[in-house]
C-alpha cells in the first residue's frame, strides 16, 4: 500500500508534520478551548451544590413546620377532649326535666334536619338522574345516531334501580 510505504522519504516527512500539527492542535485546545469548558463545568457544579443546599434548608424548614403542626394538633386535641369531658359533666348535672325538654327539642330539630337532608338528597338524585339521562342520550345520539328519549330514560331508571339509588321524579 502506498500510504504505508515507509521506504519513501516523503512518508517520513509527512509523519513528522502530522506529529507537529497534532502537537500544536493539542496545545491550542489545552490553552484556549479547555479553560472555558472547565469554567462551565465548575459553574454547573457550584449551581448544583447551591441548589442541593437550598433543598436541604427547605426540607429542614418543612420538617420543623411539620413538627410544629403536630404539636399544635396534639394540644388542640387535648383541649378538645378536656372540653368534651367538661361538657359531659355539665350535662349530667342538669335536672331530668331540663334533659327531657332538651331531648324533645333536639328530636324535633333532628326530624327537621332529616327532612331537609332527605329533600336535598332527593333533589340531588333527581339532578343525577337528569344528568345521567342527558349524558346517555348524548352518547347514544353520538354513537348510533338514534334519538329515543323514552328508551334512554327507562334504561337510566333501570340502572339506578339496580344500584338501589332512589331518585325523585
Amino acid at each position: 500500500m502506498p500510504q504505508l510505504d515507509f521506504g519513501n522519504p516523503l512518508m517520513i516527512s509527512q509523519v513528522v508534520w502530522l506529529l507537529i500539527i497534532f502537537g500544536v492542535l493539542v496545545f491550542l485546545c489545552y490553552q484556549f478551548l479547555l479553560p472555558p469548558v472547565a469554567e462551565v463545568l465548575e459553574n454547573r457544579r457550584a449551581r448544583i451544590a447551591a441548589d442541593l443546599d437550598a433543598a436541604r434548608d427547605a426540607r429542614a424548614e418543612a420538617e420543623a413546620a411539620e413538627a410544629g403542626r403536630r404539636d399544635s394538633t396534639a394540644r388542640a386535641r387535648a383541649e378538645a377532649q378536656a372540653s368534651v369531658a367538661a361538657a359531659a359533666q355539665a350535662a349530667q348535672a342538669e335536672s331530668a326535666a331540663r334533659a327531657e325538654a332538651l331531648a324533645e327539642r333536639l328530636n324535633k330539630q333532628i326530624t327537621e334536619a332529616e327532612a331537609r337532608i332527605g329533600a336535598a338528597r332527593d333533589a340531588a338524585m333527581g339532578a343525577l338522574r337528569e344528568v345521567a339521562t342527558d349524558a346517555t342520550e348524548a352518547l347514544v345520539q353520538r354513537l348510533s345516531g338514534v334519538q329515543d328519549k323514552a328508551a334512554v330514560q327507562a334504561a337510566v331508571q333501570r340502572e339506578l334501580a339496580a344500584r338501589n339509588l332512589k331518585t325523585a321524579g
